[in-house]
């Protein structure tokens, strides 16, 4: 199947899993994760209708977004960020997906020049090959980003083992919703914190299903080439 199709099959899974909970599915934004596609895939996917592009490499992204430059594209950074590489990104992104360190709040709030809407990645299974906070410390350091006033906690991400389990998904991806309501109910005006970024090709549908508002999808959308 071609990206159209794809898409059309991913909508309809999203439309089932937002009919289960009573949920709209217009609160479901797709990200097409283009690191394994070419420049001219990623622009067949923003062609086919897809509004927002992640990659998880500068490099990729930058010429990404120069080969794309005259059509409208939501860019989002969703790999890990080194602290000495937010200068070459910062200023070619609409959101990061991977704050987790107060070093980086730093150098964000050093180099940008405007707002930058940032999810705080929470290591929920606190799986070692994996980066983010535990649950535990996430309400302090959300606390602790009012300093940096170039930078807006609109939600909070992560990722769920790999694994056949889905009670253990599932779980994952409810503890995350959980933690989310509980920062969006302190009001702060840093971090209204009314987003979830979760969920992948393997297990969107219960992202979808447990409150996700972003999901990141690769293979199952765009293809793999390299």
């Amino acid at each position: 199947m071609g990206i159209k199709e794809n898409k059309e099959h991913i909508f309809n899974e999203i439309q089932r899993a937002c009919q289960k909970k009573n949920r709209s599915s217009k609160g479901v934004n797709l990200i097409a994760v283009t690191k394994y596609v070419s420049n001219e895939t990623t622009k067949d996917a923003v062609l086919a209708g897809i509004e927002h592009i992640g990659e998880n490499r500068i490099e990729g992204l930058l010429s990404k977004k120069e080969f794309l430059k005259d059509l409208p594209v939501k860019w989002h950074f969703i790999g890990t960020l080194q602290t000495r590489k937010v200068k070459d990104v910062i200023e070619h992104v609409d959101y990061i997906h991977s704050l987790d360190r107060l070093s980086l709040a730093s150098e964000i709030q050093k180099r940008a020049d405007r707002t930058v809407s940032c999810f705080v990645q929470v290591n929920v299974a606190e799986e070692d090959s994996k980066h983010g906070l535990p649950v535990k410390d996430v309400v302090a350091f959300v606390d602790k980003l009012k300093d940096y006033d170039r930078i807006q906690v609109v939600g909070l991400m992560t990722m769920a083992p790999f694994t056949e389990d889905e009670t253990l998904i599932r779980n994952v991806f409810s503890t995350l919703k959980q933690l989310q309501l509980e920062i969006q109910n302190l009001k702060l005006v840093h971090a209204p914190c009314t987003e979830l970024s979760m969920g992948m090709s393997n297990d969107f549908s219960i992202a979808v299903e447990e409150g996700a508002t972003f999901i990141r999808i690769g293979t199952s959308l765009v293809g793999k080439e390299f």
